[in-house]
This record gives C-alpha cells, sequence and structure tokens, in this order.
C-alpha cells in the first residue's frame, strides 16, 4: 500500500523493458493507481509491437518490407501512418541537405550492418550501390497515397526515425490514460522525459556519456515535456585497416561518417531529435549551427578532451 503522510500519498513506480525493432524500450512511470500503471504500460508496449509489425524491414510481412519489395515495379498504396511518416523523412532530407536519408538501405546491406556487426566493402562495392541510394529515388503521391522507387535497387530503412517514432507513439499512449510523469527510451540513446519525477521538478535527469569511455558521463540535462537522442561512434561499429568504422552511414559518399565523439539532440518530439542527430554527426558542428531549428539544442561531445562538450543552443 502507498505510505500516506499527512494527506500526501507517496507516488508508486514501476519499471518495465521490452524488445522491438531491433532495441530494448524501456518504461519508468509514476502514479498512484499500480493498476492501471501497469494497463498503461501494457498498453504502451503493445503500441510498439503494433509498430514493429508495420515498420520492421527484419519482417517480411510488415508494410514496410512490402513496399521495399513492390515500389520500384509499381506505385504502392500505403496506409496513412505510414504515408505520413515518409513525408516526414522526406522533410528531413531537403532540410539536411542530403545528410538524413531514409534511402540508406542498400549500404546498410552493404557495409553489414543489417542483421550483422559490419564488414568492410571494398570501393568497387559501393561504386556499385551509391546509384540506388538517395532519396530523389523516392516519389510520393499525396492524393493517391502512393510511393514509388524510380529505380530497382533502392531500399528504405526505418533505422534512422524508427525508435523515435516509437518513443512518440508510447508517450501518448501514457498521456492518454493520464499518466503525467514517465521517462520512456529506446536503447538508451533515445529517450522521451514527459513531465517530471516527483523528487525533481526540473525533470527527468539523463547523462551524456563519454564515447571513449561509456561508462563516464561528460553532460547531464533535465528533461521536461522534452527529448534527446544520440548518435555517436560508439553505439554500433567495427575496427579494419587500422581505424573504427561506425554504422552512421554518409548517403552522399556511401561510407560510415568519419566523425568521432557523439552529438545530442533535444527537440520537442522524438522522432525529430533522433533523425537530425545523424546529419549534425556527418556534417559537424560548424554545419549544425547554420542548419538547427530554433526549438532544437545540440551538444557535441568529443570525449577524452580538454573542451569534451560544446553546446548549440
Amino acid at each position: 500500500m502507498p505510505e500516506i503522510n499527512s494527506g500526501f500519498i507517496e507516488p508508486l513506480r514501476l519499471v518495465e523493458h521490452g524488445d522491438a525493432m531491433g532495441a530494448t524500450y524501456t518504461v519508468n512511470l509514476y502514479g498512484q493507481d499500480r493498476a492501471a500503471m501497469a494497463a498503461a504500460i501494457d498498453a504502451a508496449f503493445s503500441e510498439v509491437g503494433r509498430l514493429d509489425a508495420l515498420l520492421s524491414n527484419y519482417r517480411s510481412g510488415s508494410e514496410w518490407s512490402a513496399m521495399n519489395r513492390s515500389a520500384a515495379q509499381e506505385p504502392v498504396r500505403l496506409s496513412a501512418e505510414l504515408f505520413q511518416l515518409l513525408s516526414t523523412c522526406m522533410e528531413y532530407s531537403r532540410e539536411s541537405e542530403g545528410a538524413f536519408d531514409i534511402a540508406v538501405g542498400p549500404l546498410m546491406k552493404l557495409w553489414g550492418f543489417y542483421k550483422g556487426t559490419g564488414r568492410l566493402p571494398g570501393p568497387e562495392e559501393v561504386a556499385a550501390v551509391l546509384p540506388n541510394v538517395g532519396y530523389q529515388h523516392i516519389h510520393l503521391d499525396a492524393e493517391a497515397q502512393t510511393i514509388w522507387f524510380d529505380r530497382t535497387g533502392v531500399e528504405l530503412d526505418p533505422g534512422g526515425v524508427g525508435k523515435g517514432y516509437a518513443v512518440d507513439c508510447m508517450v501518448d499512449v501514457l498521456r492518454q490514460r493520464g499518466f503525467q510523469s514517465a521517462l520512456v527510451s529506446g536503447s538508451d540513446s533515445t529517450i522521451y522525459g514527459l513531465g517530471a519525477p516527483p523528487s525533481e521538478p526540473k525533470g527527468w535527469q539523463v547523462g551524456i556519456k563519454d564515447s571513449r569511455k561509456p561508462r563516464q558521463i561528460l553532460a547531464e540535462v533535465f528533461l521536461k515535456d522534452m527529448s534527446m537522442s544520440t548518435s555517436g561512434s560508439y553505439e554500433k561499429f567495427f575496427r579494419a585497416e587500422g581505424r573504427k568504422w561506425t554504422h552512421i552511414m554518409d548517403p552522399l559518399t556511401g561510407y560510415p561518417a568519419p566523425g568521432s565523439g557523439s552529438v545530442s539532440v533535444i527537440a520537442p518530439r522524438t522522432i525529430d531529435s533522433e533523425a537530425w542527430a545523424k546529419p549534425y554527426f556527418i556534417k559537424g558542428r560548424e554545419w549544425a549551427a547554420q542548419h538547427k531549428p530554433k526549438k532544437f539544442r545540440a551538444c557535441f561531445c568529443a570525449g577524452g578532451t580538454e573542451e569534451p562538450c560544446v553546446w548549440l543552443s
């Protein structure tokens, strides 16, 4: 039973984890009614399960996979939800000058980051695949709600926005059930703080890790109805020919981005923070300073230096 002290009811806290869409999701929820909290968390995980069936490129029966198989042969009619998501991705690509690209699927497979830990392809392999990469090959018809690829070999990859979109949808489920204090994350790199925890009115305190020593924290921030997503060279990578190759692919060159350290983006929506963290990592701090939306903040962390973190506000 909750402790009752001078009329104040101590909030309950529930934490649950679940795997979907190639990531581990966590819900940290505060409330007063344990049964209602458990039901809300179950509903949030049911939502991410629904999205897994819709967006996964690992599931042959998903709408995403069906689109990839057929859109180069003929226009494919999409559900309203997927059409809107892809329209948003096209906006990211245009605004980031192509640094964010949902059509990076062929490169992710070539470099072994699709269901794998990475491999080093030869230059001729990269050159052969690169013409199939690029959002300019994607054509959306808003009236017909269809998508069409203008060449064979084009393949869309949901990895750049999937976690952020899922976290936003999970938070919406919790809000709809009346909860105002929760921390929802996807693999610790994509996080949304709903409201604030009972002990800290400033919001949910989260840390930005040192890319060279991930157990060390370089900076801490408070998230209150805000998200933070991080792209870094410590997430997925392999070593070959004396260097580190990360999974953050530069769609313009066909090679992993050479940047080191990490970039964290704070934004009102998690899908936005996740999507923009990648162009900032690829393009660097000067480019980000010129292209950052006004409502966003960005933290560039080199790690192990005299100036480990630089904020753009």
